[in-house]
């Protein structure tokens, strides 16, 4: 079979042949028909994600496939049905070889583009939004990186929960995308005040933050007493800096958030946040964003994409 792998940190993955994995106890084995890219796809070919895997190793966090065998002592699952799962790493391959506690049932509704795109980033955002910073519904949500993966999902989960969103991405395309998703303000961080315009509206009770940086700083100085920022990640590659005089003076809590990290703490946060987004996607209420769906082939360029910083939504790659 084919994959990308990661052999050297730092060094460009490599499509190899490698022999299909066998079945082992507690497992399934999948035959993958896509796979959802993730910025945390970067951070591993670089070897500075948290949790990257020991070299060589296959690229690939989510993905969607068909049970094809099932290992000793797996129930719960059936060869031909659909399942998604959160691996952390063997996405981008035609077949793997996974723990059947991470692979959830996929409903006939979905599809498997939806599905290999769907967990991260909604699940991200439900779990943040809702079990974290328990946002309210009338409460003012504002969203760093509003047409990223992540980002888009905070904006229509946010609308969804009845909060008051404002939405900060780059450039008129992105802007417009992010206001089609639910954003009730749009403000431009190239040429907008973050903060001017946030406090103008009447600040910011909850801050979804996968930048940091700069707009880090100028979302902290325009929260609300009380207010709660996420800190989802780093795309602008600077740690801010979080003065505590400010925030006991405002009573600002910030919060980090690793969703992968709930599958080891508490996996039912995340299981039964997954439900309900499943739920919600039944029901016609979630519209996942995909912006490019490229074939196998066309992984690296895949990546290119998001390092270049050239999506809005979802990059998924076709497998099969």
């Amino acid at each position: 079979m084919q994959a990308l792998q990661v052999s050297q940190a730092n060094v460009a993955p490599e499509f190899i042949t490698m022999d299909k994995p066998s079945v082992r106890p507690g497992t399934l084995l999948v035959r993958i028909k896509a796979c959802g890219l993730n910025f945390a796809d970067l951070l591993l070919i670089k070897g500075t994600y948290q949790e990257t895997p020991s070299l060589p190793f296959t690229l690939g966090m989510e993905l969607a496939g068909e049970v094809v065998a099932l290992g000793e002592g797996v129930s719960g699952h059936e060869v031909g049905s659909k399942v998604a799962v959160y691996s952390g790493q063997g996405g981008l391959a035609e077949y793997g070889v996974f723990q059947a506690h991470r692979c959830i049932r996929v409903p006939e509704a979905f599809s498997m583009i939806d599905a290999a795109g769907f967990q991260i980033a909604y699940g991200t955002s439900h779990l943040a939004l809702d079990y974290k910073a328990q946002l309210k519904s009338g409460e003012t949500l504002l969203v760093l990186g509003a047409a990223g993966g992540v980002g888009l999902t905070a904006v229509e989960l946010g609308k969804l929960m009845g909060a008051r969103v404002i939405a900060v991405a780059r450039g008129s395309d992105k802007l417009e995308t992010a206001k089609t998703a639910g954003a009730d303000h749009i403000i431009d961080a190239k040429t907008g005040d973050i903060r001017a315009r946030v406090k103008e509206l009447g600040g910011a009770d909850v801050v979804y933050d996968p930048v940091g940086g700069d707009q880090f700083n100028d979302a902290f100085r325009a929260c609300n007493p009380d207010g709660r920022i996420l800190v989802i990640g780093f795309a602008s590659g600077e740690l801010p800096a979080i003065p505590p005089n400010q925030l006991m003076v405002k009573n600002i809590s910030v919060q980090g958030f690793n969703w992968g990290g709930y599958l080891k703490f508490n996996p039912d946060a995340l299981t039964n946040s997954l439900r309900q987004l499943m739920i919600w996607y039944g029901q016609g209420k979630l519209y996942p964003h995909i912006s490019h769906v490229l074939p196998f082939a066309q992984a690296k360029e895949g990546l290119e994409l998001l390092r270049n910083r050239k999506s809005t939504g979802k990059i998924v790659v076709e497998i099969r």
